[in-house]
């Protein structure tokens, strides 16, 4: 009977599944978070808990077989969140654990191929991150900035933010995943709130905004618009490099 196996729907658990799919030599035909689990009359159901020791084993296998760029391929597959991710990394570490040689720009392997499409989707989307995010400062002295990514890229932009405001207190909130992270000036902690204070357009309430916050926001929308060239407009070119899904974030959009 077909296996589907469940787990906890963290990376360390994906590569628990790895070890035991070896070990015990399954081969599901499903592979899905345990909060994304519908149970199925014709299939058998495991349960595997992500177990350190085991994952760890895994990570040193691949270390020996592909560079750390590798995998860090192989995590960006996983923050894509696609439903096709569990076992697409399934057959990739199948792949170089079986191979003599090293896979990673083997293209003709239908998995090696998939992994660098979805690799590229993931870089740019943490690009657009990097561009798109604005912070508006609030009356605590924390620079805050909301974001909606198609893909779970936030734990893989804040090093950018780090590198580029190490003098500042901020917090980045992934509001359709529901957590954060904030830096405070030594260290990033991940963090979930409470009674978050967004408006229908999910950015930061005015109630909560340091005073001039407000007036900056307005002045930057009339320099935006003030240095726009009505006659050059070019709206094609212009949604190819800012796509329409980003513009809640960007105050020269917003309707002040």
């Amino acid at each position: 009977m077909p296996t589907n196996i469940i787990y906890d729907g963290s990376f360390e658990g994906i590569l628990t599944v790895i070890f035991d799919c070896y070990e015990r030599k399954l081969e599901p035909f499903c592979i899905s978070p345990r909060s994304n689990n519908q149970s199925s009359l014709f299939s058998d159901r495991i349960e595997i808990d992500a177990d350190p020791e085991k994952s760890n084993r895994v990570l040193n296998g691949l270390f020996k077989k592909i560079s750390k760029n590798g995998i860090d391929k192989l995590y960006k597959v996983f923050c894509s969140e696609l439903p096709e991710r569990e076992l697409l990394i399934l057959e990739y570490c199948k792949k170089i654990f079986t191979s003599k040689y090293n896979i990673a720009n083997d293209f003709r392997s239908q998995p090696v191929l998939r992994v660098q499409q979805i690799v590229k989707m993931i870089n740019r989307e943490i690009h657009r991150m990097h561009a798109f995010v604005r912070f508006q400062k609030t009356k605590d002295d924390i620079y805050a900035a909301t974001i909606k990514p198609d893909f779970d890229v936030l734990a893989l932009s804040v090093d950018h933010f780090k590198k580029r405001y190490q003098d500042q207190l901020w917090l980045i909130y992934d509001i359709k995943r529901d957590y954060g992270i904030y830096y405070d000036k030594a260290e990033l902690k991940t963090v979930q709130l409470n009674n978050p204070v967004w408006t229908e357009r999910h950015q930061i309430k005015e109630e909560v905004l340091a005073e001039n916050e407000k007036r900056l926001q307005i002045m930057w929308k009339k320099y935006f618009d003030s240095t726009c060239i009505e006659e050059r407009k070019n709206m094609k070119l212009h949604l190819r490099h800012v796509p329409h899904r980003y513009w809640r974030y960007l105050p020269e959009k917003t309707i002040l």
